[in-house]
């Protein structure tokens, strides 16, 4: 799924998680890390106006499959430190979240766009 950056792109993230999964825990999960993902990859990753963000949902060997390319700043999330929560801008626990559920497939940078899968643990 194809979707333009703009302020609605969350929304609509959360709308496809939905379609994907349907209803139950694992697909509350599935919908809490597409929130926290893309909102991270707009507010911090800061793509260009007109540029797409990509999602792809896959069931593959019994686990669920997120796949994000974005064309904001580079970011591995592989080797991101763990700073804690900012409780005076009420965030920072969204990749502490992302990796307690997930595991980090594969990122890589390619043509000014990062693509990470996240496998959610079952």
């Amino acid at each position: 799924m194809r979707l333009p950056v703009g302020t609605d792109t969350v929304v609509r993230a959360l709308a496809a998680s939905r379609r994907f999964a349907g209803d139950g825990e694992a697909a509350d999960r599935l919908a809490l890390v597409v929130e926290e993902w893309v909102a991270n990859v707009i507010e911090h990753g800061r793509p260009p106006a007109g540029s797409r963000l990509v999602l792809g949902f896959a069931r593959r060997d019994g686990a669920v499959r997120l796949t994000v390319s974005d064309a904001g700043a580079a970011f591995d999330p592989r080797g991101v430190e763990d700073k804690g929560r900012n409780l005076a801008r009420g965030g920072g626990a969204g990749v502490a979240m992302i990796r307690a559920w997930c595991r980090i497939e594969a990122w890589r940078r390619t043509g000014g766009r990062n693509r990470v899968t996240l496998v959610l643990n079952a």
